[in-house]
């Protein structure tokens, strides 16, 4: 199948759905698409949800896709699942709690792998919201794999970031430990109707309380929510309509649009001169000679990078070995 940029634009799902197949397999080809549809992105509204495991992130998510489609908004999912050891794939595939959405030509549900990638989002996540964003969904959700503390990513894509917990998982202790005070624009206890929801929220409010915003920022709400049942769901979306609200005015909307653009560029930056670099060690067969001392202890790690990265590796072993071809013919 062809992928066209005019079919994706038209919010064609079959061939979206092949383009998105084709990036997260780091076909090339997909990448000359994503570059012509780049400049059809910026129009969907980017909710991010993360959270321990078993904080109900899914549940949540498929009960904002029934307000949000009942308000007459499309939505797309970006479901970012651990990576089977086995196939390299999603376990969770596409998140059997959303199924119910499949037949609706409005919602677009993808799930992804991690592939080892930390930060709690895969590596070609932006790029599948992009699609999403161009294929002219109202609002995309990315729904991030939350399994440690550093599953903080989601904050730099997203314009709205919703933070899970549970009565009973010790998460004020955890939130601390990860730092999510940082990223939430809005807390939700789920489970509220457990024992410990009251004591849950009154510590996360505390939290918040204690940290120090200035004149006209965000301060985080907390709310409360049974997902499975569709309590408090109402009053959350209407709160991240209020943060919608206040991203989207000029002062803000800039440093957001700013704030992302940095990160896509830095994340292909990064990716690409890695490649780059692994590539150029083993076209010199440097790389696993280089491992050999590393293990041997004759180099440290440190020292490696810092050369590879100033590129000198491969020149000075290089230029080493043609002085020394060149001594051989003088003898």
């Amino acid at each position: 199948m062809t992928v066209s940029l005019k079919d994706i634009l038209a919010g064609d799902v079959r061939v979206a759905a092949r383009l998105m197949r084709d990036l997260d397999d780091e076909i090339p080809a997909a990448h000359r698409v994503l570059k012509r549809l780049y400049k059809h992105t910026g129009r969907a509204y980017i909710l991010g949800i993360t959270g321990a495991p078993g904080a109900g992130k899914s549940t949540l998510a498929d009960g904002l896709i029934d307000l949000l489609r009942k308000q007459g908004k499309t939505v797309g999912i970006v479901a970012v699942d651990p990576t089977s050891p086995f196939t390299g794939g999603a376990i969770l595939g596409d998140r059997i709690r959303m199924q119910k959405h499949t037949l609706d030509e409005g919602v677009f549900i993808r799930s992804l792998a991690t592939r080892g990638h930390l930060g709690g989002l895969s590596k070609s996540t932006i790029d599948i919201v992009n699609v999403m964003d161009a294929m002219g969904k109202d609002v995309v959700i990315i729904e991030t794999v939350g399994v440690g503390q550093d599953e903080v990513e989601i904050v730099k894509v997203a314009h709205t970031n919703l933070v899970v917990v549970v009565p009973g998982l010790g998460d004020d202790i955890q939130a601390i430990k990860a730092g999510i005070l940082e990223i939430a624009d809005i807390f939700v206890v789920n489970k509220s109707d457990r024992e410990g929801a009251d004591k849950t929220r009154r510590e996360l409010e505390t939290m918040v309380s204690m940290n120090e915003y200035g004149e006209g920022d965000w301060i985080p709400l907390v709310l409360p929510a049974v997902a499975q049942n569709g309590s408090g769901l109402p009053d959350l979306l209407e709160a991240i309509d209020r943060h919608r609200q206040f991203i989207y005015r000029e002062e803000n909307l800039g440093r957001y649009r700013t704030g992302k653009a940095r990160v896509e560029l830095l994340e292909i930056l990064k990716k690409k001169l890695l490649e780059k670099a692994v590539d150029d060690l083993e076209r010199h067969n440097l790389l696993d000679p280089l491992i050999d001392e590393i293990v041997r202890k004759r180099r440290d790690p440190y020292s490696v990078v810092e050369k590879v990265v100033d590129h000198s590796y491969a020149f000075h072993l290089v230029e080493g070995e043609r002085r020394n071809a060149g001594k051989g013919k003088k003898k």
